[in-house]
């Protein structure tokens, strides 16, 4: 991974983007954190997913390893629940964000940024009692993923675990539909096809399998336990419907909150989203 093209892209693609945030937001959740998380895993798919089953009642006294921590709010959210929080990331502005939280919050345990690239980076073996990243997989090719986890491996404790949220692409027919849809940032695949293409050499995910049945298959060679949960059969459809503040808020929160009547199977099939677990080496 080091020194790689794709590396290099994706580097300058967070510098870019996380230079642009603020921590002010940051810490107006943190003194405001019960209010706000609650709104937060009841609208935003991502918290919803991460979070499911109470997870930040697991995480007092915890070593948790992020990978891919971005903004460094989740990280920051984990360490005001109590966690012993290690934040990696490949932009450094990921670390210039972490010490000025950790300057303007009283954490009960400081975050540790690890800068640069995760395989490199001195973790000691049985150190980690929890690895967990958002939106993180996807952006790394099949061999890069293994030898992810393959680290991973070494490092977690014996009872382990490792938690990922992830896009699902379950349905070759949505994900086509995904793509002839026109977002902001993102044109039609079908009828801006030059546009398109030009969107697509940016764009810093690899081509790649982000079905549950990949991440189950490489999760079964290296652990006892693995479980995929999909989520947002429905949360899929918001950005394209005419619906604008509360009643898009309330809409969000009633789909995240009803599609568990739904069958598994079949809210695997229609799943924007997916939250992986992997447990006991």
């Amino acid at each position: 991974m080091k020194g790689s093209s794709s590396e290099h892209q994706n580097k300058l693609h967070y510098d870019q983007l996380y230079s642009k945030t603020g921590i002010e937001g940051h810490l107006k959740f943190l003194k405001n954190r019960d209010e706000y998380f609650k709104e937060y895993v009841s609208t935003h798919i991502s918290w919803h997913g991460f979070y499911y089953k109470n997870f930040q009642d697991t995480l007092n006294g915890k070593t948790v390893l992020e990978l891919g921590a971005g903004d460094a709010l989740n990280a920051a959210v984990m360490a005001s629940f109590g966690a012993k929080v290690l934040a990696n990331d490949i932009s450094a502005k990921t670390g210039e964000l972490i010490n000025t939280l950790n300057a303007d919050y009283p954490f009960k345990h400081p975050i540790e940024f690890i800068g640069d690239d995760f395989l490199l980076a001195d973790i000691p073996e049985d150190s980690v009692d929890l690895v967990v990243g958002k939106a993180l997989i996807h952006h790394l090719d099949h061999q890069l993923e293994e030898q992810f986890i393959k680290k991973i491996v070494t490092i977690l404790k014996n009872h382990g675990e490792v938690r990922f949220f992830e896009p699902a692409v379950n349905s070759k027919l949505l994900d086509e539909l995904r793509w002839a849809t026109p977002v902001p940032g993102r044109p039609s695949k079908w009828f801006q096809p030059k546009k398109f293409k030009a969107w697509e050499t940016r764009d810093p995910h690899p081509h790649r399998d982000n079905s549950s049945k990949h991440y189950e298959t490489i999760g079964r060679k290296y652990f006892r336990e693995v479980l995929v949960e999909p989520f947002g059969i429905f949360d899929r459809f918001y950005r394209v419907l005419p619906i604008t503040g509360r009643t898009k808020v309330k809409f969000r929160q009633s789909v995240l909150k009803y599609e568990r009547i739904i069958p598994k199977w079949l809210r695997r099939k229609g799943a924007r989203s997916q939250l992986i677990l992997y447990k006991n080496r």
